[in-house]
This record gives C-alpha cells, sequence and structure tokens, in this order.
C-alpha cells in the first residue's frame, strides 16, 4: 500500500506542538496567581500529546515518549495527597500551604510556595488520566 504523502501536517504539528507544550507551562506556572495551574496545564500538555498521536501512530509516539501514563496518573494523584498529608505533620489544616520569598540566582526575590507542589501533582494526574482514556478509546485490540 503506497504511504500518504503528509509532510505538511507533520511539520505543522511538530510547530504547533512545541506552541501548545510552551502554552501548558506558561499556564502551570502562572496558575498561583493568574488563572491556570496544575488542571488546565494538565489538559493543555495532554491536548498536545494527543495532536502527536492524531498525526503520528501511536506506536511512533509510545516508542518516542515511553511513559506509561497510569503510573503517572498514580503518581500525580499521590504527591497531591501527600502535600495535603504534609500540612497535617505541621499541625496545619489538610491541604495548607506555606511560602517564603527566596533570592534565587537568575529569578531574583521569589515566592516559592507548596501549593506548586500540590500542582504538580494534578497536571500529573490530569496529564496521565487523559491520556490513557484517550489510548484506550483508540486502541483496537
Amino acid at each position: 500500500m503506497k504511504k500518504p504523502n503528509d509532510v505538511i501536517i507533520r511539520s505543522v504539528t511538530k510547530v504547533a506542538v512545541l506552541i501548545i507544550f510552551t502554552f501548558a507551562i506558561n499556564l502551570f506556572i502562572s496558575g498561583h496567581h493568574y488563572p491556570g495551574g496544575g488542571f488546565i496545564g494538565g489538559l493543555t500538555f495532554a491536548s498536545a500529546l494527543i495532536l502527536l498521536f492524531l498525526t503520528f501512530d501511536i506506536e511512533t509516539v509510545r516508542r518516542n515518549i515511553p511513559v506509561d501514563f497510569k503510573v503517572m496518573a498514580a503518581v500525580g494523584v499521590l504527591i497531591a495527597l501527600l502535600t495535603g498529608v504534609g500540612s497535617m505533620l505541621f499541625d496545619s489544616p489538610f491541604l495548607s500551604q506555606t511560602f517564603g520569598y527566596f533570592n534565587l540566582p537568575v529569578f531574583g526575590k521569589t515566592e516559592l510556595a507548596t501549593a506548586v507542589i500540590f500542582d504538580v501533582g494534578v497536571a500529573l494526574a490530569v496529564i496521565g488520566t487523559s491520556i490513557t482514556i484517550i489510548m484506550s478509546i483508540g486502541d483496537d485490540r
């Protein structure tokens, strides 16, 4: 069977995925003070991966990104849960956050909060769950 000539869609996808990944990271980082955060950043990141699955076949993407997304979802939920339990170890209510200001070499005075760790867990859980659902829908076994 003749292979289709899909050079344009593959080239556009590579650029679009890079832009979507950058936007997802921006949404994740700005989520502490502006709309965004782990959930929407994770969904945006997952949408870029789904675009890769649609453009290239699933096996090619699995070979290039050897990640078990079920494990990623479980690790994300575990990180989010441990963030909440961690605050209880210091006699604070569940999911209480703490923050501090630090002088970082490149960024200068920066606020670092434990909510970022929670958002990392949420993002991993959302990416893992979304991709697992999409892959199970698209699996023809």
